[in-house]
């Protein structure tokens, strides 16, 4: 039951807290209390990370939610139990460039498996793939796959190649138990972005009271 002191927005945090701790990843305090906005557009969701982009892109977008380099990495570890449709990752197994058919920062193992699933002409809008190998365990498998080239996402991959965040990923490969110390850390820091002070609790999901 949702409760009458605090939001569906709130709502939303604690599902990712019992997901990712329900899978065997870490815990931390989610602060209660964040309200509901009374405006909703569909067109903020082009605000959201493009998993096109670069490194200076990403850092750029995490810096205006006050979010820094060890929090884009720390936060991109949270794709250990995401899944992406074809679309996402297409441009990466075909047509590349002029110079390369496959992403040269791809696995090749990987990019055969991947056009497998995401045949020409793409008739599935289903198919796509896991974006780590462990899809039901919150664990550090996400930040391995990158050190051997197998990043779904190219903004996932270019992690492990800009030197802005790679020493963090090999970190994180390494060290499960600091991967979940800073992912902690960060899904607080995630859950006072965009706090709203004058905000409703909404009666129902999907409209304003």
């Amino acid at each position: 039951m949702l409760s009458t002191s605090f939001g569906f927005s709130n709502d939303l945090c604690f599902c990712n807290w019992d997901f990712d701790f329900q899978s065997g990843g870490p815990s931390w305090d989610v602060l209660k209390g964040r309200k509901d906005g009374r405006v909703s557009k569909a067109s903020d969701t082009i605000n959201l990370p493009a998993p096109t982009f670069n490194v200076s892109q990403l850092i750029q977008s995490f810096a205006k939610r006050a979010l820094g380099v060890k929090d884009l990495v720390a936060l991109s570890g949270g794709h250990t139990l995401g899944f992406s449709h074809c679309s996402s990752f297409q441009n990466r197994i075909r047509n590349f460039s002029s110079m390369h058919d496959v992403d040269p920062n791809m696995n090749l193992q990987l990019a055969e498996v991947l056009r497998k699933k995401c045949r020409k002409p793409h008739t599935d809008r289903s198919a796509g793939t896991f974006l780590d190998s462990t899809s039901s365990i919150f664990d550090n498998e996400y930040f391995r796959q990158l050190t051997q080239g197998k990043g779904v996402f190219g903004s996932d991959q270019a992690l492990f190649i800009d030197d802005n965040t790679k020493s963090t990923v090999e970190a994180f490969a390494k060290d499960q138990s600091l991967f979940f110390g800073e992912f902690a850390a960060s899904m607080v820091k995630l859950g006072n972005v965009g706090v709203i002070e004058k905000g409703e609790v909404r009666l129902k999901c999907a409209s304003v009271n």
